[in-house]
């Protein structure tokens, strides 16, 4: 990778444009392939990443929205300039291979000091290695060719080009050219407040069906093999799909997640068919920053309170059960395992509440060094799926949610995030979401199984969980 040895205008004159695509052209044809050329820039502050999206020029490719409301933390990315779908149960090594090939060919420059500067890969990894929904892969990555980001009072915008030993100067300018455009209309002020677009349910007919209708059914098989020391604990996902006479807004429901749910990662990761994964996920897979893992053990939910009284008393039981931290306890445990097969030396913080606007978890963050020789995705790759989406023992847990639940997972509770090339990234787990593809809408939710679960009960946890995207899309 190369990075450039002086920092450019904003204004990005025609002399510096022209040098920097020279330099990308040369090293593509002396290596004989497309060098990535990724500019970066300041942003004003007041720019929302969501209006890219709201905005968007390039229909029919992928497109991403990532924030974190309580770090002020947003980003979104449109277009492609290079990507890949892959398969396999290897798909996290080929994707890493993939990554540092990429890395081997780009030349990044601007204000590359800036928060999300630089190249970001945004990437999808589905549950299983094999299967994937349509328009998606098992293992999908995506470099986009704009992406703009805020990181409190600080913006930024990229521009990453694909220079062929081909590619012309004209070529290039006019791309650059449709990018400024973009940003300069951005710039100009928010035109809509993505929070008074009305959505399906204003004045839309919507149908709900169970996709999974036999799961009190399931659960009880599961005890069963629970009961017959098969395993200790297994998640069964339940889903129900929505029909609309209207086609569901995506960027609408984003902005209804971020403004319920500012704890949680809003997500959306849409394909070139149009179709959009999205969500608002409390459990963090992996963040590496400067060198630090963090990692969150969560697992053992209990509904909030309707009175401050009634809150508290459901959190003490929470907290007191014994049935919610053993199933805790199991996902802690096999996260400190994974993390010390790496030869990482985790440290686990004393057991808490994390406490969201309709339901609360037990939570353990964990936190480790990591060496530089250590790639994130080897790290995800270790820890997918967690017992959290999956159970103990997690072969064993596996193979029964594929004979019990009687569906793909799709995306669901799979890992979900970004890398970009200085070691940092970001991982979510994909639950409290929906695969979105037109006026279809499949909404997915899932519950711990453990000795002394109740069919009935988990059913209505589940359905506390699913109401976080009903009401967005709603």
């Amino acid at each position: 990778m190369a990075v450039l040895p002086y920092r450019f205008s904003p204004a990005y004159d025609a002399r510096e444009l022209q040098s920097l695509f020279m330099m990308a052209l040369v090293q593509a044809q002396q290596r004989h392939c497309p060098q990535i050329l990724s500019l970066t820039a300041p942003l004003l502050p007041g720019v929302d990443p969501l209006h890219l999206l709201h905005h968007n020029p390039l229909q029919g490719q992928p497109a991403v929205y990532w924030e974190n409301p309580s770090r002020g933390e947003a980003i979104a990315a449109i277009g492609e300039v290079e990507g890949v779908g892959l398969s396999g149960s290897d798909r996290f090594c080929q994707a890493r291979q993939w990554l540092q090939t990429l890395e081997q060919n780009l030349i990044q420059g601007g204000d590359l000091d800036l928060p999300f500067s630089g190249v970001h890969t945004f990437a999808a990894f589905t549950f299983t290695p094999h299967r994937a929904p349509v328009g998606y892969a098992p293992a999908m990555l995506s470099v986009p060719q704009i992406q703009v980001a805020r990181w409190g009072d600080r913006g930024v915008w990229v521009h990453n080009s694909r220079i062929e030993p081909t590619t012309t100067l004209a070529g290039f300018l006019a791309q650059w050219a449709q990018g400024e455009a973009l940003i300069h209309k951005l710039r100009q002020g928010a035109d809509f407040p993505p929070e008074t677009l009305a959505g399906p349910g204003h004045g839309a007919t919507i149908t709900q069906t169970q996709h999974f209708p036999q799961f009190k059914q399931a659960v009880e098989w599961a005890l069963e093999a629970i009961a017959a020391g098969q395993l200790s604990k297994i998640v069964m996902a339940h889903a129900i799909d929505l029909v609309s006479s209207q086609p569901f807004a995506v960027v609408t429901a984003l902005a209804a997640l971020r403004r319920h749910h500012p704890d949680c990662h809003t997500f959306a990761f849409t394909n070139p068919h149009g179709h959009s994964f999205i969500g608002a996920s409390p459990e963090r897979l992996i963040r590496i920053h400067s060198g630090i893992l963090q990692t969150d053990a969560l697992a053992g939910s209990a509904p909030r309170g309707e009175t401050p009284e009634l809150d508290a008393h459901l959190a003490r039981q929470l907290l007191t059960s014994d049935k919610e931290r053993r199933e805790h306890q199991a996902v802690s445990d096999y996260i400190i395992q994974r993390l010390v097969a790496l030869g990482l030396d985790p440290v686990r913080s004393p057991l808490q509440l994390r406490q969201l606007r309709q339901i609360q978890h037990l939570w353990t963050p964990i936190t480790a060094p990591v060496p530089p020789t250590l790639h994130p995705l080897d790290i995800v790759a270790q820890l997918h799926p967690t017992p959290a989406v999956a159970g103990v023992p997690m072969a064993v847990a596996c193979d029964h949610i594929r004979r019990y639940e009687g569906g793909d997972r799709g995306l669901y509770a799979a890992p979900i995030g970004w890398l970009n090339a200085r070691g940092d990234s970001e991982f979510i787990v994909g639950i409290r979401s929906a695969l979105i593809r037109g006026q279809q809408a499949r909404l997915y939710g899932g519950a711990g199984i453990v000795a002394g679960s109740d069919p009935e009960r988990e059913l209505g946890e589940i359905q506390l969980k699913l109401q976080t995207m009903l009401k967005a899309l709603l």
